[in-house]
């Protein structure tokens, strides 16, 4: 069968949905509806089975005609029925909060047995410089970026005057040579002398 279907679909792709969309979005809407009345039966359900439990609990009083003992022993049992609710209140809370840590340990665990997490391969892009600004800033950015405009632009004067600078010095080693000694000493003083 996978060679079949492997012969049919040789590039390996998905084969299109039957469904159109306005179908799919029709049944989505359906599970939504679906799921929102099971929420809200699942409430009453909550609601009826709280007022079974407390009228099964916690019988209606009759205080008319009772005398003041009789109202005296009500309140005590009342205390008791009270102070083992709030123990068993304690104790339920204790066992979530206990089974809460649990949960969380055991997703850490999970997170270290599934090992690390390993980066996808991504791919080059080629985005303009425009495009970057439009993404980074939105519609903040007017105007386009051209990066060659900033460039420094060379004249061919500057060209001129930087050739003739370069033969004046010359050879490097040679004007060393002839400012050392106190000839080459001689020789700076008078020109910074004559430039004053």
């Amino acid at each position: 069968a996978l060679r079949r279907r492997a012969a049919m679909n040789p590039k390996g792709d998905k084969p299109k949905s039957k469904i159109s969309a306005s179908r799919k979005l029709s049944l989505k809407m359906l599970l939504l509806q679906r799921a929102c009345d099971d929420l809200e039966r699942e409430r009453q359900d909550r609601e009826e089975e709280k007022g079974r439990y407390l009228k099964e609990k916690l019988p209606p009083l009759q205080l008319s005609g009772l005398s003041l003992d009789d109202l005296q022993k009500l309140c005590k049992q009342l205390h008791e029925k009270i102070d083992i609710v709030d123990e068993e209140r304690y104790d339920c809370e204790h066992k979530v909060s206990k089974h809460n840590k649990d949960i969380h340990e055991l997703k850490l665990k999970v997170q270290d047995l599934g090992g690390k997490f390993k980066k996808p391969a991504l791919r080059k892009v080629r985005v303009s410089a425009d495009e970057m600004m439009r993404a980074l800033l939105g519609s903040k950015h007017k105007g386009s970026m051209d990066l060659r405009a900033n460039l420094k632009s060379v004249k061919k004067e500057d060209v001129k005057q930087d050739k003739v600078l370069t033969s004046e010095v010359g050879d490097w080693r040679k004007n060393v040579e002839a400012m050392s000694g106190m000839e080459g000493r001689k020789k700076m003083f008078d020109t910074g002398g004559g430039a004053q």
